[in-house]
C-alpha cells in the first residue's frame, strides 16, 4: 500500500523521538549487564561479593532490561510511528502517549532498583512485584486504548497489516500480564501466586512462551513487514501471505507453552499439545519469514550498498533459524537432550539478538533521520561497522552455546557400564568454560556495536542538516 504525502495530518513524532532514543540507551544498558554476567560466569569474582551485583540478582535485570527496556522502547516508537503513517491521522491521544512514555520509563527504572535488591516475584520474565505490576497494566491499557483509538479514526479504510501484528500483540500481551500475575500481597515488596504446583507452571509458561510468542514476535513481526518494504522501496511479496501468516500464527502460538514443562509434574497429554502446535508452528513463522525476504525480489542489488536493509534481511534469516530450531527443540526426544543446557541459552539469543535486536537496529537506523528531519544516518559507514559487529558477535554467541549445550546434555546422561554417571557435574561445567569465554567476546562485539550506534544518532540529531520536507515525505511514501 501506499501513503499520502501531500496532505498528511500533523503526526505525533515527539513520542516516538522519545522511544528511539531511548531504545538505543536500554539497548547499551541491557546488553552491558547481560556482558558483566557473562563475565561473571567466566570470572565469579566480578560480583565483587555484593549481593545486588551476583549473577541471581543481575540475570532478571539483564532479560527485564533487553525484552521490555530496548524491546519494548523498540515497540511502541514504531507501533506508534506505523499506526500513524498508515491510518493517516494523529495519534488518538496525546496525553495518553505522553503516559505511556513516562509510565514506561518508570517501570524500567523500578525494574533497575528492585531486582538487584532480591526484591522478586521468581517467574520468569515476570518477576517484577505487585505494585510494579498494577503499573505495568495501567501504561498497558493506555497504550490500547491509544493504539487501537488511532486505528478507529483512520483515514483510510485499509487496516495495514503490520497494525494486525502490533494490535494483536498489545492484545495478547495485556491478558498474559494479568493472567500470570494474579497474586495475593503480603507487604509492598512481597506477594504470592494465586496458583500452585504445575497449575502455576503452566500459567507461568503459557505466559512465559507467548512473551516470546506476542512481545517478541508477533510486535516484531509489525516492525518487519512495514520497515522492509520501506526500507527496500518494494511491495510486500504477497499480501496474502501476510494474512495467512497472522491468523496462522496467533491461532498456534498461544498453545505452545507446554514445551517448556517436558518431563515434569504436568500431564503428559498437556506436554504432548504443546510439542505438536509447536511444530506446526514452524510452517506459519517461515511463511512470514519468506514474505518478508522476498520482498526484496528485483531489488536484491541493495544489499550491496544498504547495511539498514541489511539489518533487516538478517534478522529475517535469524527468525527463520529459530522458528526451525524452537519446534525441534519442542520434540520430547530431542529436549530430552536440551532442556537446562546452554542449547537453549543460545536459541534464546539467536531469536532476541539474530531477530529482534537486530530488526529493532534496522527500524530505529531507517526512523532516526525521519524523526529528526535529516537526510539520512550521520555515517553510513558507521552503520555497515554495526552491522558487521552484531552479526559475527550473535554467531560467536549462538555457536558457541550449542557446542556446550549438545555436549552438556551428552555428558550428563553419559552412563558407565555398572549404571553410574561417567561424569560429575562439575566436570560437565570445566568443559563448557571455553565457550562461556566465546559467549563472553561475542557479547563484547554486540556491546561495542550498540555504543557505534549511539555516537551514530547522536551526531545525526545534532547535525545542522535538514532533509528537504517534500522529499522526505516522497522518500516515505515509497509503496509498504
Amino acid at each position: 500500500m501506499s501513503e499520502m504525502t501531500q496532505t498528511h495530518p500533523e503526526y505525533n513524532y515527539d513520542v516516538v523521538r522519545k522511544f528511539a532514543v531511548m531504545a538505543v540507551i536500554w539497548g547499551i544498558v541491557g546488553m552491558g549487564v547481560g556482558v558483566l554476567i557473562a563475565a561473571q560466569l567466566i570470572w565469579p569474582a566480578l560480583n565483587f561479593d555484593t549481593p545486588w551485583l551476583t549473577f541471581s540478582r543481575l540475570r532478571p535485570l539483564h532479560t527485564n532490561a533487553v525484552i521490555f527496556a530496548f524491546g519494548g522502547c523498540a515497540l511502541f516508537a514504531t507501533s506508534y510511528y506505523v499506526v500513524q503513517r498508515t491510518s493517516q491521522v494523529r495519534l488518538f491521544s496525546d496525553k495518553l502517549a505522553n503516559f505511556t512514555f513516562w509510565g514506561w520509563q518508570a517501570i524500567i527504572v523500578a525494574a533497575a532498583i528492585t531486582l538487584p535488591l532480591g526484591i522478586t516475584a521468581s517467574k520468569e520474565y515476570a518477576e517484577l512485584e505487585w505494585p510494579i505490576d498494577i503499573l505495568i497494566t495501567l501504561v498497558w491499557v493506555a497504550y490500547l486504548i491509544n493504539f487501537f483509538g488511532t486505528v478507529i479514526i483512520r483515514k483510510v479504510s485499509h487496516i495495514y497489516v503490520a497494525n494486525w501484528f502490533f494490535g494483536a500483540f498489545i492484545i495478547t500481551v495485556a491478558v498474559l500480564h494479568i493472567g500470570n500475575s494474579l497474586a495475593v500481597p503480603v507487604s509492598l515488596t512481597k506477594s504470592y501466586s494465586i496458583y500452585g504446583g504445575a497449575v502455576d507452571a503452566m500459567m507461568q509458561w503459557w505466559y512465559g512462551h507467548n512473551a516470546v510468542g506476542f512481545f517478541l514476535t508477533a510486535g516484531f513481526l509489525g516492525m518487519m513487514y512495514y520497515f522492509v518494504p520501506k526500507q527496500a522501496g518494494r511491495p510486500v511479496y504477497s499480501y496474502r501471505l501476510s494474512v495467512i501468516h497472522f491468523w496462522a500464527l496467533v491461532s498456534l502460538y498461544i498453545w505452545a507453552g507446554p514445551h517448556h514443562l517436558h518431563y515434569t509434574a504436568l500431564p503428559d497429554w498437556t506436554q504432548s499439545v504443546g510439542m505438536v502446535m509447536s511444530v506446526v508452528l514452524f510452517v506459519p513463522s517461515w511463511g512470514g519469514m519468506i514474505n518478508g525476504i522476498m520482498t526484496l525480489s528485483g531489488a536484491w542489488h541493495k544489499l550491496r550498498s544498504d547495511p539498514v536493509l541489511r539489518f533487516l534481511i538478517v534478522s529475517l534469516s535469524f527468525y527463520g533459524m529459530s522458528t526451525f530450531e524452537g519446534p525441534m527443540m519442542a520434540i520430547k526426544t530431542v529436549n530430552a537432550l536440551s532442556h537446562y543446557t546452554d542449547w537453549t541459552i543460545g536459541h534464546v539469543h539467536s531469536g532476541a539478538l539474530g531477530w529482534v535486536a537486530m530488526v529493532s537496529i534496522g527500524s530505529l537506523y531507517h526512523l532516526i533521520p525521519v524523526l529528526f528531519n535529516k537526510p539520512g544516518m550521520y555515517s553510513l559507514k558507521l552503520v555497515n561497522v554495526h552491522f558487521w559487529l552484531a552479526t559475527v558477535g550473535v554467531v560467536l554467541y549462538i555457536v558457541a552455546m550449542w557446542i556446550s549445550g549438545v555436549m552438556q546434555g551428552l555428558m550428563w546422561r553419559a552412563v558407565n557400564a555398572d549404571g553410574t554417571l561417567t561424569y560429575s557435574f562439575v566436570e560437565s561445567l570445566e568443559a563448557s568454560m571455553p565457550f562461556y569465554f566465546i559467549r563472553f567476546l561475542g557479547g563484547c562485539f554486540v556491546v561495542v556495536g550498540m555504543l557505534i550506534m549511539a555516537y551514530n544518532c547522536y551526531k545525526t540529531i545534532t547535525s545542522d542538516e535538514t532533509a528537504d520536507t517534500k522529499e522526505a515525505d516522497s522518500a516515505e511514501a515509497q509503496p509498504a
